[in-house]
């Protein structure tokens, strides 16, 4: 499952394979914004499966918190 989160956020921040690691922080990518990490967060649902509160998607500070909040 952290293989497909991480192949998310690189297609939907249109990002090199290979290049988001469980360490990469939002605002280490520029193209990591607001709109982008509701985008995401929406992604995730619709895609994977993984629910994540709204009251809970402005704790993601970086991919692993992501990995923290869909308990994988």
């Amino acid at each position: 499952m952290r293989e497909k989160i991480i192949a998310l956020i690189e297609e939907l921040l249109k990002l090199p394979a290979g290049s988001v690691k469980e360490d990469t922080r939002a605002e280490d990518v520029e193209a990591w914004d607001s709109l982008a990490h509701v985008m995401l967060i929406g992604e995730l649902e619709s895609r994977l499966g993984i629910s994540i509160p709204l009251d809970e998607a402005g704790e993601i500070y970086c991919v692993s918190d992501i990995f923290q909040k869909a308990g994988v």
